[in-house]
């Protein structure tokens, strides 16, 4: 499958068949790591990883991918740069492309990242925008993929705030795959109408289920139990409503239990808020997959910038 010099900002860009290549390519880049071979499909690039937000997972899985496969990677502080401050983005975007084979962005605003990709001329990556996070739904499917072995079928529960940049892409990327998604949130944290419309139009064609609700029956049959924390970064104000609203939703020993699968895992996009979204018993037990998914977003980002730029 071709994608060269093709940009990665939302899964809804991406048709079914191409989300699922890059969780395929990425278990192939994953297992010759292992086995010590490292690639060279990005000898000679320069990447640059613009940063508004902070960032672990990110910011290493785009460092380290780069390097492995053989280009130099630029971190740029959001601070650092004028965005769209002293300078337009499109500025921004028309000399970073100048300089740069490629670019990731890590900030606030969607609309940057769309207008980085318009202006640039090189392919860029959305290390997660206030709206969307679609590269922690690669390493979401490389984790089932790779403890289920197959993902088309399965059934994922994301529980807490179901109106956040993980919930709206997991929505869409599970729609998109034929993944069962049920979303249990307090109904002030739905995701918006017209992309839960879009998204169950998407599942029709793939064969799978939209499910929307408050209650927490629905993790009934759940092959995955997902959370992540009840207030994002920048709304660390709406810290103590988002606890009183969300505490139901808790990730705990007995709604694992809920699912009546023994065989049903736990993850988490990380950083994690333990006591709050997810109990310590559920976040260290041996259902737990969130190290595994932490470190499948090197693999999948990997494989996101051999895919768009790799030789």
């Amino acid at each position: 499958m071709n994608m060269k010099g093709r940009s990665f900002l939302k899964l809804l860009d991406l048709t079914p068949e191409e989300i699922m290549y890059l969780v395929d390519l990425a278990q192939e880049l994953k297992e010759k790591r292992k086995q010590g071979i490292r690639g060279n499909s990005l000898a000679g690039k320069n990447i640059a990883l613009i940063f508004e937000k902070p960032s672990t997972r990110t910011r290493c899985a785009f460092t380290v991918g780069a390097q492995e496969e053989g280009a130099m990677a630029t971190y740029l502080a959001g601070s650092e740069l004028q965005l769209g401050e002293k300078e337009s983005i499109e500025d921004t975007a028309r000399v970073l492309g100048r300089m740069f084979d490629g670019i990731e962005f890590r900030g606030f605003d969607h609309e940057y990242v769309e207008a980085l990709a318009e202006y640039s001329g090189v392919p860029v990556w959305n290390g997660l925008t206030d709206e969307w996070h679609p590269t922690q739904v690669l390493a979401t499917f490389l984790t089932l993929k790779e403890h289920f072995g197959y993902v088309k079928g399965l059934k994922l529960v994301y529980l807490g705030d179901g109106r956040n940049n993980v919930a709206n892409s997991l929505l869409v990327g599970c729609a998109k795959v034929g993944v069962d998604i049920a979303i249990s949130a307090p109904k002030k944290l739905w995701p918006k109408k017209e992309l839960v419309e879009t998204c169950e139009a998407l599942a029709k064609e793939a064969g799978s289920t939209v499910t929307i609700s408050d209650s927490l029956d629905v993790v009934e049959g759940a092959d995955i139990l997902y959370t992540d924390v009840w207030y994002s970064m920048g709304e660390e104000k709406k810290q103590v409503e988002r606890i009183k609203l969300s505490a139901p939703y808790q990730v705990n020993a007995a709604l694992m239990k809920r699912t009546g699968k023994d065989t049903t895992i736990f993850s988490h996009c990380l950083p994690a808020n333990k006591e709050k979204e997810v109990t310590t018993e559920v976040f260290e037990s041996e259902a737990s997959k969130v190290f595994d998914e932490a470190e499948n977003r090197l693999h999948t980002i990997k494989a996101i910038m051999v895919a768009t730029l790799g030789e």
